[in-house]
C-alpha cells in the first residue's frame, strides 16, 4: 500500500520565531524558510523535526501550500513528490515544472473571477490608502494574477477584520460566491473560489489512485482552509493549538 501525505507547510511544519512556543528556548530550532536576502523567518521545533523525519521515512510528502515558487524554493526541505502552490493555482510535477493538464483547465475559467478580482481589489486599495498600516498585494506567479492577500504592521487579526467587515464581506462578488476570503492571524486572503486547495489535491488524488491499487492518505493543515482537503483524505493531522484546532474544540464544546 502507498502512503501520501498532503501537507501544508506554514504554521504546520515551521512557524515564525515570534508564534514558537515560549519554552522553546530550551530546544534547538531548526531554521526551515528563508527570506529573499538570505536570513531565516521560520523555523521547526524539536517536535516539528521529529515529525518531518517520521513522515519522511513511510510516506510520499506532497506540500499543499499557499506560497508561491519563489517563497517555496526558499523552503529548506528535501520535496520529492508533486507540489500544490498558490492555495491551489499551481501544480508542480516531480520534475518542478507546471502540470498543464491542471494550468489549462484553471486558465480556462480564469478571466471571469480575475476580473471580480481586481474590481474588489480596487476597493480594497482605496481602503488601505485612507487607512494606515495595512499592506495590499496582488499574487503574481507565473505571469497571472492568482489572489490578493493584505497584512497589517500591527500583525493582528482583528484590525484586519476591519477591512473584511467594511470592504469584503458584504460584496455582491463575495455574496454570489465568485470569490472567497480566509482570515488567519495576520493574513487576510481573496481568492477566485476555483482557486482551492480541495480541488488541487483531488485532482491528485485521482492519479495516485490510477497508479496504485490500494492507497493511504493523510492530510494535515492548521487553517479553516485546510479542512476540505483534510476532509478528502483517510487520515487528519491538525497542530494543536492552530486555528483549525480551535475551531475543531469549539465545536465540540456547543
Amino acid at each position: 500500500m502507498q502512503s501520501y501525505i498532503f501537507l501544508d507547510l506554514d504554521d504546520t511544519l515551521f512557524q515564525t520565531l515570534r508564534k514558537c512556543a515560549p519554552d522553546v528556548g530550551n530546544h534547538p530550532l531548526q531554521a526551515r524558510a528563508f527570506l529573499p536576502d538570505g536570513s531565516a523567518n521560520s523555523y521547526a521545533t524539536q517536535k516539528q523535526q521529529w515529525l518531518w523525519h517520521w513522515l519522511a521515512k513511510g510516506f510520499k510528502i506532497v506540500p499543499v501550500t499557499a506560497r508561491d515558487v519563489q517563497a517555496f524554493e526558499r523552503v529548506n526541505l528535501p520535496f520529492q513528490e508533486e507540489v500544490v502552490l498558490n492555495h491551489g493555482a499551481v501544480i508542480l510535477n516531480k520534475q518542478g515544472t507546471v502540470d498543464k493538464v491542471w494550468m489549462d483547465n484553471i486558465m480556462q475559467s480564469l478571466p471571469a473571477y480575475q476580473e471580480k478580482l481586481l474590481a474588489v481589489w480596487a476597493e480594497v486599495e482605496l481602503y488601505a490608502q485612507r487607512h494606515c498600516g495595512f499592506k495590499p498585494r496582488l499574487v503574481n506567479d507565473f505571469g497571472t494574477i492568482w489572489y490578493g492577500v493584505i497584512k497589517h504592521s500591527d500583525g493582528t487579526e482583528a484590525i484586519l477584520k476591519t477591512l473584511l467587515d467594511e470592504i469584503i464581506i458584504a460584496h455582491p462578488y463575495v455574496l454570489d460566491g465568485s470569490l472567497y476570503w480566509h482570515l488567519n492571524g495576520n493574513n487576510l486572503a481573496l481568492l477566485p473560489k476555483i482557486i482551492n486547495k480541495e480541488s488541487a489535491v483531488s485532482y491528485l488524488l485521482a492519479g495516485y489512485k490510477q497508479q496504485h491499487s490500494k492507497v493511504l492518505t493523510f492530510g494535515a493543515g492548521d487553517s479553516k482552509t485546510d479542512a476540505a482537503f483534510i476532509a478528502l483524505c483517510d487520515y487528519a493531522l491538525i497542530p494543536k493549538n492552530t486555528q483549525l484546532f480551535q475551531a475543531l474544540a469549539f465545536a465540540e464544546t456547543t
